[in-house]
């Protein structure tokens, strides 16, 4: 396949590129500057500009742009990069999706959009929540209307937290746990629905040629743990001990609004990727885990 990618840097979309390259696909990376090489067309979101011409032939676009959320405090100014980053690029790609008349866009999204679910389980079938992320998810998804209404297959990979080494939030927690300053987070109670990096990657290659699924997709591993059972499933890969817990409000002084996402609790499930055939590789946290070792 033709396929071009939003977001070909980050941490999901450099894995994606690579992964499909061996595959055999033709992948070209949307990029923010003058193209310098064939594989490259350039793009500027926020001026709704793209090169459709370089896009011609172009069997799937994936958009996987945005800022991290948890890369910096929630000041004014940064939760409206954090919106205008998801949104705009949608609306450009969604725009050339339809132009294009591409048969597929899988447009990145998030679990934000159920909020802080407690103990209750949910699926794609759950309605948005009410707060910050869940409000810019629910723009964010909506940004791809000008491809639905054209016609174009649209899927909408509601992404849980991505186990990486190298990469998101695990990155930043490794070198802790692997001098044993590792420990729970809050009360630990609370439910993170995460998933493996090959995982991901495997379940948007899956996604592209699943023509009977579009809409919300929840990318998350079918069985969610708490925050303590992770704790617990570092410290044991990693053989190191996990006794040094951060209280509520120290995460609240060091990250501020931040900070609910990371004590929020949320048990959100991949019921539409297990019914269209999906196989994780990595099910549950021990398997997760061990994907970050080297």
């Amino acid at each position: 396949m033709r396929i071009a990618i939003a977001g070909s840097s980050g941490l999901i979309g450099s894995a994606l590129v690579e992964s499909l390259r061996a595959d055999g696909h033709e992948v070209l990376r949307l990029v923010r500057r003058p193209a310098t090489a064939p594989t490259e067309v350039t793009w500027d979101p926020y001026r709704g500009e793209i090169d459709l011409a370089a896009l011609a032939g172009v069997e799937a676009l994936i958009n996987l742009a945005g800022a991290g959320v948890g890369d910096h405090r929630w000041t004014a100014k940064y939760k409206k990069i954090i919106l205008q980053s998801r949104v705009k690029t949608t609306e450009t790609i969604a725009k050339a999706a339809a132009e294009l008349k591409v048969p597929v866009l899988i447009n990145g999204s998030a679990i934000g959009w159920y909020g802080d679910t407690g103990s209750n389980e949910v699926d794609e079938s759950a309605p948005v929540a009410s707060g910050f992320l869940p409000d810019v998810v629910r723009q964010w998804e909506a940004a791809t209307k000008p491809a639905t209404d054209a016609g174009v297959r649209v899927v909408l990979i509601r992404t849980g937290l991505v186990m990486a080494p190298k990469g998101g939030a695990w990155a930043k927690l490794l070198p802790l746990f692997k001098l044993g300053l590792g420990g729970k987070l809050g009360s630990g109670k609370q439910s993170w629905s995460f998933i493996s990096l090959a995982d991901e990657i495997s379940a948007i290659k899956f996604l592209l040629t699943k023509d009977d699924v579009s809409g919300p997709v929840n990318l998350t591993a079918p069985l969610p743990a708490t925050n303590a059972e992770i704790t617990k499933a570092l410290g044991k890969a990693l053989r190191r001990p996990t006794l040094f817990p951060a209280p509520a409000f120290a995460l609240k002084l060091v990250l501020g609004e931040f900070s609910q996402e990371v004590l929020g609790s949320n048990r959100v499930l991949p019921k539409k990727l297990l019914a269209a055939g999906f196989t994780f590789a990595h099910p549950d946290i021990d398997s997760a885990t061990r994907t970050l070792l080297p």
